[in-house]
């Protein structure tokens, strides 16, 4: 039996960040230059039910049962065995590669659940839909994020930018006239779980002003909804620049990234943000064509470990590079 595998893209919040944990609108858009990898080999030959797991981006190596039940990976075979209402899986070997930086706020764990699911799922001869592995994957980034939004793991399914907002129905969005975005990366990881539940916690001990910041980023974040939708972001790239500051009003970035976001402004991009949870990761900055080199050069003199630089496409099916 041929090896079986699936795929995934990472992902980068464009904005909304944090304000959609509290059901404030979110845009994100997938990012395909970057992808998780999961090949399923049959093993008839081994122990019945015996699982390999192994994943060189977290140097694991190991069977499946020695994974606690609670482990992300052992989870997500569990919910997939759950949804095809199968006992066991055969014999096999479960290989997991990943080029999506971790703990840099590019949709590793959501990347890594949603490939494993879908491989999973055409190993076993009953590939899900997306909505299954959409429910799958959410529970899976509940026990890499506590509070997840539901944000990551639904861009990185349906690999498509979209409009997400708690309770709402995915709006996939339609993007006029492609723009260039470029991804920096800081080279400082961050636990998006950690920044996630330290705004939880001044949230609650001042609600009525996080609520306003909270409103604030939702009105940019509409804003930016409508300027994709009537194809003029590069001339509204301010935004991004303001939806910085308010984040960085709620705590979560960090001088590295604050330097990063003046470094692409000083050198041409028309706005710039920390992109993900904050207190490490990216930054992204949208840049007009003939600045992209220099501001590339500026982000990389600022202390930038990685630069992807990314067309979003006038199509409705992500980024290209």
């Amino acid at each position: 039996m041929p090896a079986i595998y699936a795929t995934a893209p990472g992902k980068i919040i464009l904005c909304g960040e944090h304000a959609v944990v509290y059901g404030k609108p979110a845009i994100a858009l997938p990012v395909t230059q970057v992808r998780t990898k999961t090949t399923i080999l049959a093993k008839p030959a081994a122990i019945p039910g015996k699982v390999q797991i192994i994943a060189p981006c977290i140097n694991l190596n190991t069977s499946m049962n020695e994974l606690t039940e609670e482990h992300p990976l052992r989870k997500t075979i569990a919910l997939v065995e759950q949804e095809l209402h199968i006992n066991a899986l055969p014999a096999c070997e479960i290989r997991i590669t990943t080029t999506v930086p971790l703990g840099a706020g590019l949709g590793s764990s959501a990347s890594v659940t949603v490939s494993l699911a879908r491989a999973l799922s055409n190993f076993l001869g009953q590939p899900l839909p997306d909505d299954s592995i959409n429910r799958i994957t959410y529970e899976v980034e509940k026990i890499h994020h506590v509070t997840p939004s539901g944000i990551d793991n639904t861009v990185i399914t349906y690999g498509a930018p979209i409009l997400f907002q708690k309770g709402n129905p995915i709006e996939f969005l339609n993007i006029l006239n492609g723009f260039n975005l470029v991804i920096a990366d800081s080279g400082t990881a961050s636990s998006t779980a950690e920044m996630v539940e330290g705004v939880r916690e001044r949230w609650q001990e001042d609600k009525a002003k996080y609520d306003r910041m909270f409103e604030r980023i939702a009105s940019v974040t509409t804003q930016v909804y409508e300027a994709l939708c009537n194809g003029n972001l590069e001339n509204n790239g301010v935004l991004l620049t303001e939806n910085h500051q308010l984040l960085r009003e709620i705590g979560v970035s960090t001088p590295v990234l604050d330097q990063m976001v003046n470094a692409a402004l000083e050198a041409g991009a028309s706005g710039a943000k920390l992109s993900g949870g904050g207190g490490g990761g990216n930054i992204i900055a949208v840049v007009l064509p003939g600045s992209v080199d220099r501001v590339s050069a500026a982000l990389f003199g600022s202390g930038a470990r990685n630069i992807i630089v990314t067309a979003i496409s006038s199509r409705n099916d992500g980024i290209h590079g």
